[in-house]
């Protein structure tokens, strides 16, 4: 990674925060000044506005400024506790479906060999979709699970958005922890066109493993988050202070 794209990773983070923190309505600052503010050139901040635009979180009207519109609600949730993005929206009122989906039968690569502990060529499923909220993508999903986990049938009959919601449900495999990976990225361009953003945007991206208590992989899963819809944190203990 150059540091020009960690540069603008950065500032693609920083005016999401910004988004949302700021009420809907409000001005921004103009370009230059919140140029300065920022400490890229104008032409690099337009850019990045322009991936906001896109998304509806800014408008822009010509010969007044730009202004805040979104999102109508902010998904914010811990690291410390796995949950789908459907419990999350519910817990805040906020309504979310299911858009493109696609299911299909492949064979598991090195990678996901090595993570699921298969052997390469192992039948998987893989399983992609998009969220939505308000008719618009925010989130891109992908899961890989050993055919002996789920088949295709109970996922084509009995799946509505979230593998870790349906597992549950089903309440075999017994489920135990998640082990995840956070990283900031640029949008490939197939997750790109499915979140209707541009090529190179900043996404959040979130690698996870889940086990069941037998300590066996039962899920290699990848969400791709639009930042200026999430808010994650996590809750950490202070090393050498007894509580």
């Amino acid at each position: 990674m150059t540091d020009e794209m960690t540069t603008y990773q950065k500032l693609q983070y920083e005016l999401s925060e910004l988004i949302l923190n700021t009420p809907k309505g409000t001005k921004l600052p103009s370009e230059p000044k919140l140029a300065e503010e920022l400490g890229v050139s104008r032409a690099t901040l337009r850019e990045a506005m322009r991936t906001f635009e896109i998304q509806g979180l800014l408008k822009r009207q010509q010969g007044v400024g730009t202004f805040v519109v979104g999102p109508s609600q902010v998904i914010e949730s811990g690291l410390e506790v796995l949950e789908s993005i459907e419990t999350q929206a519910e817990k805040i009122g906020l309504e979310v479906s299911m858009g493109a989906f696609d299911l299909k039968s492949i064979e598991a690569n090195t990678e996901n060999a090595a993570r699921l502990n298969l052997e390469v060529g192992d039948p998987l499923i893989e399983v992609h979709r998009v969220i939505l909220t308000d008719d618009a993508p925010v989130a891109y999903l992908v899961d890989l699970i050993p055919e002996q986990v789920l088949s295709p049938e109970v996922l084509a009959t009995r799946f509505t958005g979230s593998i870790l919601d349906l597992l549950i449900h089903i309440g075999e495999p017994p489920l135990s922890i998640s082990k995840t990976e956070v990283s900031a990225i640029h949008a490939p361009s197939d997750v790109a066109r499915a979140l209707n953003i541009q090529r190179g945007d900043t996404l959040l991206l979130l690698k996870g493993v889940l086990y069941n208590e037998a300590g066996d992989p039962v899920d290699f899963s990848h969400s791709y988050f639009l930042p200026g819809y999430f808010r994650l944190h996590i809750v950490r203990k202070i090393g050498g202070v007894n509580s």
